[in-house]
């Protein structure tokens, strides 16, 4: 089981101010920073489980799926990230074969080109 899971970023503030935004529309936040937020920046409900930091290599690109509750949810995070500078990198949409059945999932580049996605799996349509 995994406690928390992070990416090296070479400019924290200017990226968590993206995280920000589109984790916000996952229902997360900022729980704690290091060094006033310049240092590392840790996201989730209570405890960070994602974290952004200047001590990993950032030259090496990451690919981190967040789990999203509804198909509304991967929507609102897709367009977050995109109102946030964010790239897309596959707009929100059940997934074909490769991906399992129901897979609805959104794909963004975070402003340092790391590839984030929400998924929500086998959820009910919401619409």
């Amino acid at each position: 089981m995994i406690d928390h899971t992070g990416i090296g970023v070479a400019d924290v503030p200017r990226v968590a101010t993206f995280y920000d935004v589109t984790l916000g529309a996952l229902g997360m936040r900022r729980v704690e920073q290091l060094g006033d937020g310049k240092d590392a920046v840790g996201y989730g409900a209570t405890y960070p489980v994602f974290w952004i930091d200047r001590f990993h290599p950032h030259a090496v690109k990451n690919h981190t799926a967040f789990a999203a509750k509804t198909r509304t949810d991967v929507d609102a995070f897709h367009a977050a990230a995109l109102g946030a500078g964010g790239t897309d990198n596959g707009p929100p949409g059940l997934r074909e074969p490769p991906y399992p059945a129901g897979y609805y999932a959104a794909f963004v580049l975070d402003p340092e080109g790391n590839n984030i996605e929400a998924v929500c799996r086998a959820c009910d349509p919401e619409f």
